[in-house]
């Protein structure tokens, strides 16, 4: 595996594509740290010095960390991050699987393209909605739900000085023009780079609250444990657990169930096609990190409108604590919608009957199974049990970090606990394993080592290199260049003050 690595240098498009991609995250991450115009970031500043020291913040502020990037409490260009484009691609997505129409546009030439457009379309939409209220919530820091203790002026000081109809409109169309941006340089980093660009944005934003996960891990288990030598054997549990589980979600994102599938012999002239032994493979988690997702946004919604509309109610406060990571309802709820968005995803993308005319019409049949329509019946019975079981995985993983929580003494809002299960832990090994398996298949086509010797990696994305051009070297450099002294400036103006 360790050659593979240095062999990566060795392949110029494939090293091409790896600086690119560097190059844009670094990109991703300076935008995040730029404050949006108006906005006070010494308030900012001393407000995040204050909740280091006494582990301030809540659960689900601790999520909004993780999937921003820290945008939204840096107040930065990129405060809103890439999910109104993923919002929206799902959206789409859904739709183009109930709508007619839009399936039909799918399958024509270019349809693709037009369904593209759309979505683009609808990420201005939700970006315009989003961004009206983090202005909002930015001009009456008691809103924001996700910054506690904030709108205390004497202590922190003025958040935004001006709130007036410029400042807002400035912020609205700042954020929807960072969340564009965003989307643009995904879009680059899957024809130029290496992986699918959007999830390697979330990636990195995840990957940027791992330091703070590690400080506070080292406070809680270390510098505050008080001569209990029960937490420092504690932190080693933690270790090994956090390797278990990383190997577990593994093993189950790359599970499937093989269907073996006869296809007829066929003589044509001196050649005799069909005849052999194929597969058709069945992922135990079908759906992905999709159902996490939808329940995790579902439950947000409540949160955020309380937050807006009855901060302070008692009944509210008590519906919220609920509500929240570490409330029982939260964890009730999260199961059932992860259970209902499994079998909905499943039966919204995967059409047996498709499938099974397509191995009518190719001349292919299941062993013990009759063309047509029991080949359909015997697809949805097998794709249902493994949706069962793709749901009790999802579910085990949505309320791991409580459980681990509640084992070792963590709060629910610790960034620590990200990292042990939910949406953060898949996303992190689907995006892994997606890029891993890109590099290997460069490396392989010239005649490399993969990071298996006596195999390849196998997955839901096994496919050949993008067929964009990786960027060219001249314009890496020139690309590099100009980040190095934007890093240079900021280093400057940061040493200045």
């Amino acid at each position: 595996m360790i050659s593979a690595f240095a062999n990566t240098w060795k392949v110029p498009e494939l090293r091409d594509r790896i600086l690119f991609t560097l190059a844009m995250i670094v990109i991703v991450r300076l935008g995040v740290h730029i404050t949006l115009p108006g906005v006070d970031p010494a308030v900012i500043e001393r407000w995040m010095d204050h909740a280091a020291k006494n582990d301030g913040g809540n659960a689900f502020g601790a999520m909004l960390t993780i999937f921003a990037g820290g945008g939204l409490q840096h107040a930065g260009v990129f405060a809103l991050g890439i999910m109104p484009y993923i919002s929206a691609s799902i959206m789409v997505q859904l739709m183009t699987a109930v709508v007619p129409k839009l399936a039909r546009l799918a399958r024509e030439d270019g349809g693709r393209q037009k369904i593209t457009q759309y979505t683009r379309y609808i990420t201005i939409a939700i970006a315009l909605v989003q961004g009206y209220f983090a202005a909002r919530a930015l001009a009456n820091p008691e809103m924001l739900f996700y910054m506690p203790g904030i709108e205390d002026e004497g202590k922190f000081g003025v958040l935004v000085p001006g709130a007036d109809a410029i400042w807002f409109a400035t912020t609205v169309l700042t954020v929807v023009a960072g969340t564009l941006l965003l989307m643009w340089i995904g879009d680059q980093m899957t024809e130029r780079g290496i992986g699918n660009g959007t999830s390697i944005i979330i990636t990195v934003n995840i990957i940027s609250a791992l330091p703070g996960a590690l400080l506070q891990t080292w406070k809680f288990f270390v510098t505050g444990n008080d001569g209990d030598s029960f937490k420092s054997i504690m932190l080693v549990v933690m270790i090994a657990m956090l390797l278990l589980v990383i190997a577990g979600t593994i093993a189950i994102t790359q599970a499937q169930r093989r269907i073996a599938v006869q296809y007829a012999k066929r003589v044509v002239g001196r050649k005799q096609f069909g005849g052999q032994t194929q597969y058709l493979p069945l992922k135990v988690n079908y759906a992905g990190v999709m159902p996490i997702i939808f329940a995790t946004a579902i439950l947000s919604l409540p949160t955020m409108m309380i937050s807006w509309f009855a901060k302070g109610a008692p009944w509210a406060v008590k519906l919220q604590t609920q509500l929240n990571p570490g409330g029982m309802w939260y964890y009730i709820l999260g199961g059932l919608f992860i259970f209902f968005f499994s079998y909905f995803w499943v039966a919204t993308m995967f059409q047996p009957s498709q499938v099974s005319e397509d191995l009518k019409r190719n001349g292919g049949y299941i062993p013990g199974v009759r063309p047509g329509k029991p080949t359909a019946e015997f697809l949805d019975f097998t794709m249902s049990r493994l949706t069962f079981a793709g749901a009790i995985f999802l579910s085990l993983i949505f309320v791991l970090p409580a459980f681990i929580g509640h084992l070792v003494g963590l709060p629910p809002g610790s960034m620590v606990l990200q990292f042990f299960g939910g949406t953060s832990l898949l996303i992190l090994v689907g995006v892994v394993l997606d890029v891993m398996r890109q590099v290997e298949t460069h490396l392989l086509q010239r005649h490399y080592d993969g990071f298996l010797r006596k195999g390849k990696l196998k997955g839901r994305y096994d496919r050949l290199a993008q067929s964009g051009s990786a960027a060219s070297s001249t314009a890496l450099v020139y690309l590099w260049a100009v980040i190095g002294l934007i890093v240079v400036v900021a280093a400057a103006a940061w040493i200045a003050k």
